[in-house]
């Protein structure tokens, strides 16, 4: 059997029935194999694009994604998307090929040290050097990409390796447990006595809770303490839209107020203000990844475990202490404020449209099971504040590496997973920019997703504080043209609307999303709506 047969098989055996990749002589065989054994290939335009496919086909089934990519450029090309996927922990292989062993060090063909391009970035990497060995390089590669924190891997596959023969009859099976980590029994007990104690507690709860299957037991947490609860990334539909302990807006206010901080997967990283809460809040932090627990702030009951595992213990040990009736109130109009403040950015009637009121048409079009995938800056901070998501894992963004581009692979991979389902890429102009000719991927497949590009003609995050700090003349690097990318979308087979007004809008989406085909919906913004808004970045 040869060596590409082999990576395809432990491949398959491992539940993958789709790799995404870029051809390239050096891997061949892998798509020889991968005939033979049934594993769909997907290729693409660009390798960064494979890489973020194959994370996005993982991320909704909450698996592990395969990308496979050529020798020396091949590689090299997807280290933006890999190191979008270890910032956000997020599980992929990452198989490269390489140029064969007899020829190391002799100046071959795209011939690069890869294996030290991809360590900094990777959770592990190595080259199998033995063609009998590849299951077992996988199997390990595997183990480490899906092993807490998740993470990206890379196996590299140099081509004689992967063009010889092996004498192997055994059967190819996972080699991994799905054990869980419950957490440290005292730890778990000072965080309920926190919990149960606090007047203003406050729980924000990442993309972990996606990935551990947690959203029941979150639901259940929240009840039994009567706790509020802000979701980010992946948990963002863990709790249905109109759920009485959900709340979305208020939580710049509930950080600053709360006496009692719960965050469940994810970092205080910039998102949750580096940890830096009001003096005399207690914390209580629960991470799969040990390292977190104390970086930028030190928890008062820090608890290494999975997510769904804690919150099934928490949720029978919280108590409902105090009556929190007035927490909650407070909380439900500083959400209310919010709306207010934005109510006629929301209905505005303008053309070109206002970013928010994109959002609240999108809302009222979109049909509660779609995925919609956030790529952008102000375009998607202004949607993903208006647009519900009503069920787990039905949101993606790039997450905290702020990755642009992802929108079009993404799409490729959540269509290659999940064909039945409604995708909605949400894109700013820019964002669209970077991986934009993947639509011809997607038309070329029959995989149809609809995109409804926010064009404002402009980096609008970076222009709007640009222009705020340095006034008009130091508008630089900032402008794009108002492109119609509606009529790229045609010459590449897809179906194509262009909007300019609000009244507009809903009966183009309609139609887009009935199309049947990778459709653009191109939405004209106006391009100073967002005035005043400060750079996340800071």
């Amino acid at each position: 059997m040869q060596g590409g047969r082999l990576a395809a098989r432990t491949i398959a055996a491992h539940g993958v029935d789709t790799i995404f990749t870029l051809s390239g002589g050096h891997v061949m065989p892998i798509y020889e194999g991968c005939r033979h054994e049934g594993v769909r290939v997907l290729d693409v335009r660009h390798e960064q694009a494979a890489a973020h496919a194959a994370e996005a086909w993982g991320r909704i089934r909450r698996a592990c994604g395969v990308c496979v990519v050529t020798a020396g450029p091949g590689v090299t090309g997807v280290v933006t998307a890999v190191a979008n996927s270890h910032v956000a922990q997020t599980p992929l292989v990452v198989i490269g090929g390489a140029r064969p062993l007899v020829q190391a060090g002799q100046g071959a063909l795209q011939e690069l040290d890869q294996l030290s391009v991809l360590r900094p970035v990777t959770k592990w990497a190595e080259a199998c050097t033995q063609t009998e060995r590849i299951p077992d390089f996988l199997a390990t590669a595997f183990r480490h990409a899906l092993a807490q924190p998740r993470g990206p891997v890379y196996v590299e596959l140099p081509m004689d390796v992967l063009f010889a023969e092996a004498d192997l009859d055994a059967a190819i099976e996972p080699s991994r447990s799905a054990a869980r980590a419950f957490g440290d029994p005292r730890e778990l007990m000072k965080a309920a006595e926190l919990l149960t104690a606090a007047e203003r507690p406050a729980v924000v709860a990442g993309s972990a809770i996606w990935w551990d299957g947690g959203w029941k037991q979150l639901a259940r947490f929240a009840k039994n303490g009567q706790l509020p609860v802000f979701l980010q990334g992946s948990a963002r539909g863990a709790l249905p839209p109109g759920h009485e302990l959900l709340f979305q807006h208020a939580r710049g206010y509930a950080l600053d107020a709360a006496d009692v901080i719960c965050v469940l997967g994810t970092p205080l990283d910039f998102r949750l203000k580096f940890g830096r809460f009001p003096d005399g809040a207690k914390l209580v932090h629960v991470h799969a990844d040990a390292t977190e627990l104390g970086r930028n702030r030190a928890p008062d009951a820090g608890i290494v475990g999975d997510s769904a595992a804690v919150l099934g213990i928490l949720s029978d040990a919280v108590k409902r202490g105090r009556d929190r009736s007035e927490w909650l109130g407070r909380l439900r109009e500083a959400e209310q404020e919010w709306w207010e403040a934005h109510r006629a950015e929301i209905e505005s009637d303008a053309a070109p449209l206002n970013h928010y009121r994109l959002g609240a048409e999108l809302d009222r079009v979109l049909d509660p099971g779609t995925i919609v995938v956030g790529d952008g800056g102000d375009v998607v901070a202004a949607v993903s504040r208006v647009l519900r998501v009503h069920r787990p894992g039905h949101w993606l963004d790039p997450g905290p590496f702020g990755c642009l581009g992802v929108g079009p692979p993404y799409a490729l991979g959540l269509k290659a997973a999940e064909p039945d389902k409604q995708v909605v890429v949400v894109s700013g102009d820019g964002a669209f920019g970077l991986n934009g000719f993947e639509l011809e991927t997607l038309t070329r497949s029959g995989l149809p997703a609809v995109f409804v590009i926010g064009n404002d003609g402009a980096w609008g995050e970076i222009r709007i504080p640009q222009v705020g700090i340095y006034g008009t003349e130091g508008e630089v690097a900032t402008r794009l043209a108002p492109t119609r990318y509606d009529r790229l979308t045609e010459a590449l087979g897809g179906h194509a609307e262009h909007v300019e007004r609000p009244t507009d809008l809903a009966p183009a989406l309609e139609r887009a999303l009935g199309s049947g085909e990778p459709a653009v919906v191109n939405v004209m913004l106006d391009p100073d709506a967002m005035a005043g808004h400060a750079y996340r970045g800071m």
